[in-house]
């Protein structure tokens, strides 16, 4: 019966400030197949796994390529838990949104949240500033409104991304190059109010949950890339030098086929 009431909540009334719902007037939602997308994430590390989280669903490599937008093909951070995914190419900040989080929602309120976080070196990381206007817990089966939620991975249901901007970010730390973001950390966040919005307010999900409890993470896409950097004049300078040796090397057995002839 549980499960019945909850595939029944599938038209959240426009209630917050936030855009609304993925296919509605006025939503962020970035489609998992949206031309935009020059890349996906190749890579994972610090998979740290929190509570409620069967192991079936504890394979990192299934948040790595293009989003499958199915429930299925996911990984699963458990409650509380995390994942930084790498990337061949890097992020970077540019026009409209930079990159977008996919999870695996099957419907539009039983979103299951996290704070989204960006490294330039993998060692030091920046939130995004976030906000969460729901106001009371919603059980284990309950629904959250999206126009209630803005800067939180989960907003939109599976095979549509919630998109980031790195000008958010833009001036934070000298450790931060939003032009050339290298990592993307997912934190799961626990919905019993523990957790905090970046003003303060307790955040609200589904809670508590099992089995594959907590963020299920099913890909991050690239919208924006870095350009690959051209070599600058000390790169040239040494492959100029390992060039003349590799040649110098090759020339080396006929000088000495000569000295022995003669």
């Amino acid at each position: 019966m549980a499960w019945t009431c909850l595939v029944l909540q599938t038209g959240p009334a426009v209630a917050g400030p936030y855009p609304p719902a993925a296919g509605q007037p006025g939503s962020t939602a970035v489609a998992k197949n949206d031309p935009k997308i020059v890349a996906w994430a190749t890579g994972w590390t610090n998979y740290l796994v929190g509570s409620g989280c069967d192991p079936s669903w504890q394979t990192p490599e299934k948040a790595l390529g293009p989003a499958q937008g199915t429930s299925f093909d996911i990984v699963c951070l458990g409650n509380g838990g995390q994942i930084t995914l790498t990337f061949d190419v890097w992020i970077a900040d540019g026009p409209g949104w930079d990159f977008a989080v996919f999870e695996n929602s099957f419907n539009d309120t039983f979103l299951e949240l996290a704070f989204v976080e960006v490294s330039s070196n993998g060692v030091d990381f920046f939130r995004f500033p976030n906000a969460s206007l729901t106001a009371a817990p919603v059980g284990g089966f309950g629904s959250v409104d999206p126009t209630n939620i803005d800067n939180l991975a989960g907003k939109y249901r599976q095979g549509f991304g919630t998109p980031f901007d790195l000008a958010q970010l833009a001036g934070v730390s000298p450790l931060l190059d939003v032009q050339a973001v290298s990592h993307v950390k997912i934190v799961d966040i626990v919905g019993d109010g523990s957790a905090l919005d970046s003003f303060g307010r307790p955040i609200y999900d589904p809670h508590p949950t099992s089995g594959s409890g907590g963020f299920d993470l099913d890909a991050v896409g690239v919208l924006n890339a870095a350009p690959v950097p051209e070599p600058g004049i000390a790169s040239l300078a040494i492959s100029a030098v390992v060039a003349s040796i590799g040649a110098g090397a090759l020339r080396r057995p006929t000088a000495m086929r000569s000295l022995r002839v003669g």
